[in-house]
């Protein structure tokens, strides 16, 4: 079966985001079937159908005082009315990574965010696989999932290295692994039948019972 995965990002400064997105988009690549795209924020509006049919969605945003970027945000936002209303995006899978260059730097927050915004269009969220690394004195800097993130991708890009050496190969090939696990969860999903309309598609209730009179 063919499965479509959309990954959602606003890379900006130095370009970290992007190289997750990517590497995110390597992992996804490795589920038989799955065609990734990588979408810009800022190509959006070139996506409204595939964003509609994909199966699953990664989200990305660098964290910004704690939170979203503004240019994602501003995406969001364009969702608040037939996407959210309609519930286009109906148990779509859903995750999320973030990159800050502080060691905290409320990544979580960011990702917090992400996932409110991924529940409030009814999307399944799905967390990180693997357990946090990094955290005795055997551990190392080249630990997968370093910075114990959960919720999903947590990255730290030291400020004064470029790109192409911030974010390490560990974040990196956490996001890789993510990336897969998200699309393996979508392709049991898609192959599960699950109700992704909100008229109670597969013989299952109606989802949209605006007034109790009509439920």
């Amino acid at each position: 079966m063919s499965l479509n995965v959309a990954i959602v990002y606003h890379s900006a400064f130095k370009g970290n985001i992007k190289r997750l997105a990517t590497r995110i988009g390597v992992g996804a690549a490795k589920v038989d079937g799955a065609e990734v795209r990588l979408i810009p924020v800022e190509e959006v509006d070139d996506n409204w159908n595939y964003l509609h049919e994909c199966h699953a969605m990664i989200l990305g945003s660098p964290t910004y005082v704690g939170s979203l970027s503004a240019a994602f945000k501003t995406f969001i936002e364009q969702l608040a009315g037939e996407v959210w209303l309609e519930r286009k995006w109906l148990n779509k899978v859903s995750g999320g990574f973030t990159c800050s260059a502080g060691r905290s730097g409320d990544k979580f927050n960011c990702l917090l965010d992400l996932l409110v915004f991924a529940t409030q269009m009814g999307m399944v969220w799905v967390p990180m696989p693997m357990t946090g690394g990094n955290y005795s004195s055997t551990g190392s800097e080249n630990d997968l999932n370093r910075m114990a993130g959960y919720l999903g991708v947590m990255a730290q890009a030291n400020i004064d290295e470029p790109a192409e050496l911030a974010p390490p190969e560990s974040d990196l090939m956490t996001a890789e692994i993510y990336g897969e696990h998200i699309a393996r969860v979508a392709a049991a999903m898609a192959a599960g039948g699950v109700i992704t309309t909100p008229d109670g598609g597969n013989g299952g209730p109606a989802l949209r019972p605006w007034n109790l009179r009509d439920a």
